[in-house]
């Protein structure tokens, strides 16, 4: 069995105010621009939410609600119960990694899903059917293999993604966004030139081969969904907690 979280509120303040240019409504940030320094990114969730900083994967699903993402997984809505992030955290430890607990957390337009010790956002059996229709975009990292994921996936098709051992399918180069490997099935032909400022920010702030955990992949993610992860984010809320039944 898995667990779905959905959060119904937050507050805080994350990030100084000479590093951002937002406002937060309605429990998520808005913003006209990146609003998270490279520093900031860096030191998260690792030092901020240690608990959670050793494996963890954040999905953002665009257009959806709590309600229809639990349908979409075969969960019964009416199974929920409550329960807070700390809660979350040891019941994902708590039992086998196969069970893969896991937190929906609404967000504006957008649906997260929280897992610790989980990895249902980079299996492509779970994202590419959830992408139907929308946008979702997802990162992973497990801390005792330095293993890295991050996908950004259109109804269906990637656009843009980091694979551990291979690296991004696409990066800038004299401007120009261009792909590292050959197209390969499943993949959009259309260019990922939404990420080319961000991409030339993290070129002109991070050494070379920094891995996406270290502050890339949140940055990245912030492009796509307008979304700032802050520990205020995760932390200040009450979740909404239910089942997905395993696997047959």
């Amino acid at each position: 069995m898995q667990t779905i979280l959905v959060l119904e509120g937050i507050e805080g303040d994350y990030f100084s105010q000479d590093e951002k240019r937002a406002h937060c409504v309605g429990g998520y940030c808005q913003h006209d621009g990146m609003i998270a320094s490279p520093d900031d990114y860096s030191r998260f969730p690792s030092e901020h939410l240690p608990d959670l900083g050793g494996a963890y994967c954040f999905t953002y699903v665009r257009g959806l609600t709590p309600e229809e993402l639990v349908t979409r997984l075969g969960a019964r809505v009416e199974d929920c119960s409550h329960m807070t992030l700390d809660e979350l955290t040891q019941d994902s430890y708590s039992g086998s990694y196969e069970r893969r607990t896991f937190g929906a957390v609404a967000i504006g337009d957008w649906v997260l899903l929280v897992e610790a010790n989980g990895s249902l956002g980079v299996t492509d059996e779970i994202i590419m059917p959830l992408s139907a229709g929308t946008r979702l975009v997802s990162h992973f990292y497990l801390d005792i293999k330095c293993m890295d994921y991050f996908h950004w996936i259109e109804d269906g098709k990637t656009r843009f993604d980091y694979l551990h051992q291979d690296g991004y399918s696409h990066w800038i180069k004299n401007g120009k966004i261009q792909p590292e490997f050959p197209h390969q099935e499943g993949y959009s032909e259309e260019m990922p030139d939404e990420l080319a400022e961000t991409m030339e920010r993290i070129d002109s702030v991070y050494p070379e081969f920094t891995d996406p955990h270290e502050g890339p992949a949140f940055l990245l993610a912030e492009r796509l969904t307008g979304i700032t992860m802050t520990p205020q984010l995760l932390e200040e809320s009450t979740y909404l907690c239910g089942v997905v039944p395993e696997p047959r």
